[in-house]
């Protein structure tokens, strides 16, 4: 006897082995998709009475058992059972058991291939939605950071080295810059996955007059998939979900690893409130930057989600293959990880106050002027090659004395060059050399207040 426990079991002679549907199960995870599932189940009803494939009456009995069932999910006490494999069968199954056979007309025109990838697509959708706006309430933070931290000058670092003072409030617009390129990404991340894969069926479209115009219509779909063995093959926009997410955790991870940095006693620019930090069991008097680490450690997850994606899809031949049942769990990891990040690091940047008194003191120290002395000398008409090596001189001198710029007179200056004036002393205030360099995307006070208020124009307020 045919075993007739599963929908696609017609030309089978056994049951399936509890071992095999074990095994093959993706429920316990694609369970999350039911209320996309459902949407666009409800969509496809429709177009089928529309387009008089199957009776108008027939689609109200299957779209009333549809609400119903969604009803029964979001209050808890939908019971999934393994054997139906996947949302798609849990749901199908449930439909036909409340409204009779009729419920079985609903998969006409579709298949799981091109639900599936109407499912994640929405999902997804709504997903990129809500990290847009996390991103952009992260921009908002770090505006209105860099405006209250607008005098506050701190080292610039390159190589882990003092190079040039810069304001705090420049650094934290870099991050800006950063997490504002993350928003464009997903934008365009989302023109691309924004299209309607329904009416792909299996791999070849359907005999029947469908009208997928009309489906995208109420799916609000800009687009309609113009490949149908490429609508069912197609996970690229998954793949570009996850690396968008992966550069959007390395940002945020190299501002954690900074915050590490500074919230050492060796730096002491930074200290994060204890409500965001953790202790030692052994050790009484530490204070841990866990939170920020813990974020700096997960940014290596979801780079693994990136490259479980891109492995998964490197081998497989047209169109769909089952191996394709391997894309959610890393897409939902992806997704969960760095909204979760997102979420707890503004929390604990909101709760982290900056100690410009160090920040000032060592953005004095490294010589970190050398460049405005060179500077001073291009003015004077020295090609900048000659005024590298005089200062590279002065340097030297100091390090060979234990002295600094400020320790030096004019008459030391002119030991190395007799051109140097007094006005060389204003040329070593940490102020002045902040600001001379006042132009689009220095770190002068005015070119970083204008930057603030173009992201504040452009993200308006929360």
């Amino acid at each position: 006897m045919a075993n007739t426990s599963k929908p696609w079991a017609g030309r089978f002679g056994e049951a399936t082995a509890k071992s095999v549907e074990k095994f093959t199960c993706s429920l316990h995870y694609d369970s999350r998709l039911y209320r996309y599932d459902i949407e666009g189940s409800i969509a496809h009803a429709q177009m089928l009475a529309e387009s008089r494939i199957i009776l108008r009456k027939e689609a109200a009995a299957i779209i009333r058992g549809l609400k119903s069932i969604l009803v029964d999910i979001e209050k808890g006490v939908f019971v999934f059972d393994p054997a139906d494999e996947d949302i798609h069968m849990a749901i199908e199954k449930e439909l036909i058991r409340r409204v009779g056979d009729v419920g079985g007309k609903l998969h006409t025109a579709r298949s799981r291939n091109d639900q599936i990838a109407l499912d994640v697509r929405l999902f997804l959708r709504a997903e990129v939605d809500g990290i847009i706006r996390l991103l952009k309430s992260l921009q908002r933070l770090l505006a209105q950071s860099a405006g209250r931290e607008i005098s506050t000058i701190m080292p610039g670092y390159t190589h882990m080295q003092k190079a040039q003072p810069v304001l705090l409030s420049h650094y934290l617009m870099a991050f800006a810059e950063m997490f504002s390129r993350d928003e464009q990404r997903l934008n365009d991340c989302k023109r691309r996955l924004d299209v309607l894969p329904l009416g792909a069926a299996a791999l070849a479209g359907t005999g029947l007059p469908i009208n997928r115009q009309r489906t995208a219509e109420l799916l609000h779909f800009p687009g309609i998939s113009a490949n149908s063995m490429d609508t069912v093959a197609d996970r690229d926009y998954i793949a570009e979900f996850i690396f968008s997410a992966a550069l959007t955790m390395m940002h945020l991870s190299r501002f954690c690893e900074d915050l590490v940095l500074w919230s050492s006693d060796e730096f002491g620019f930074a200290e994060i409130s204890d409500a965001y930090t953790t202790g030692s069991s052994i050790m009484p008097q530490k204070k841990n930057p866990d939170i920020a680490e813990l974020i700096r450690g997960k940014a290596a997850r979801v780079y693994g989600d990136l490259f479980a994606i891109l492995t998964l899809l490197k081998g497989l031949p047209m169109t769909y293959n089952r191996d394709l049942q391997e894309d959610k769990e890393p897409l939902f990891d992806a997704v969960d990880t760095v909204k979760d990040c997102l979420t707890i690091f503004m929390e604990m940047l909101s709760h982290t106050k900056f100690n410009a008194a160090r920040m000032y003191q060592a953005a004095g120290g490294g010589f970190s002027t050398a460049t405005d002395i060179a500077e001073y000398l291009v003015e004077k008409g020295m090609p900048f090659r000659q005024a590298h090596e005089i200062v590279g001189h002065i340097v030297a001198h100091c390090l060979k004395s234990k002295k600094t710029f400020a320790d030096l007179g004019l008459n030391d200056f002119q030991r190395f060059y007799a051109g140097f004036e007094s006005d060389i002393t204003s040329r070593l205030k940490l102020e002045n050399s902040v600001n001379a360099r006042n132009h689009r995307g220095g770190t002068a006070t005015k070119a970083v207040k204008e930057r603030i208020q173009e992201f504040e124009k452009r993200l308006g307020k929360k």
